[in-house]
């Protein structure tokens, strides 16, 4: 599937044909108020003091503009690139090194977020889920028509591993270092993402049990591969 959208959005980039001019776009953003949901350090999934935030019917989707290139303009406009269209991974993972947004332009799908211990929640065509560096995830079900699309705020940079196939302590070091957007990847400047993400993060004393978690666990994984 990611190859035939990718194909599909290189010869929409080059022709315009299916791309949605800046003033619709404007008018398919739905004003939405966020779901948050915060997860702990658990010691296998760093998550983030940042809340995952949820926009569900953010924007309005029809039959005359492509989905996922109205995911994809919303997206860019406000800075948020390096856009892709695929599904979304059934292993568990997170990203160290830079926030991520999902844009939901086909289908439903359920996701475990924050890890084992996390919850899962069900998106459908039109919700938008920003997730903070760290967050982990993973696909539980999905519909057979699902397409999600998927970018990244500047500055960043790629990765996607698995709880145990990084350096836990050094993960939580790259996960502090990545920087605040300037945009909500949906509203803009003075979108709810930025304002929820600026406010001082609750609960202090469970992101430090979390780091005393993930260095008990890092000094488990040195002794196991020394012995």
């Amino acid at each position: 599937m990611a190859v035939v959208q990718e194909l599909k959005r290189i010869v929409e980039k080059l022709t315009g044909f299916g791309r949605t001019r800046a003033r619709a776009l404007a008018r398919l953003v739905q004003p939405r108020m966020p779901q948050l949901f915060r997860f702990r350090d658990d010691g296998e999934t760093p998550n983030n003091r940042l809340p995952l935030v949820v926009y569900r019917g953010a924007l309005k989707l029809d039959e005359a503009h492509d989905p996922a290139a109205v995911f994809e303009e919303t997206f860019a406009c406000h800075g948020w690139r390096e856009a892709w269209r695929d599904g979304i991974y059934d292993f568990l993972h997170f990203h160290s090194a830079t926030h991520e947004v999902l844009g939901f332009a086909r289908g439903k799908v359920t996701i475990e977020f924050g890890g084992r211990r996390g919850r899962t929640l069900t998106l459908h065509a039109g919700d938008v889920a920003v997730l903070p560096a760290g967050i982990g995830h993973r696909c539980v079900t999905a519909s057979a028509d699902l397409l999600v699309v998927g970018a990244y705020p500047a500055g960043g940079r790629y990765d996607e591993p698995k709880p145990d196939e990084i350096d836990y302590a050094a993960a939580l070091a790259s996960i502090a270092k990545v920087k605040l957007p300037r945009r909500d990847p949906v509203y803009g400047a003075g979108g709810p993402l930025i304002e929820q993400w600026r406010k001082p993060a609750p609960a202090r004393r469970r992101q430090a049990t979390g780091s005393r978690r993930a260095k008990a666990r890092s000094a488990r994984l040195s002794r196991a591969r020394r012995a």
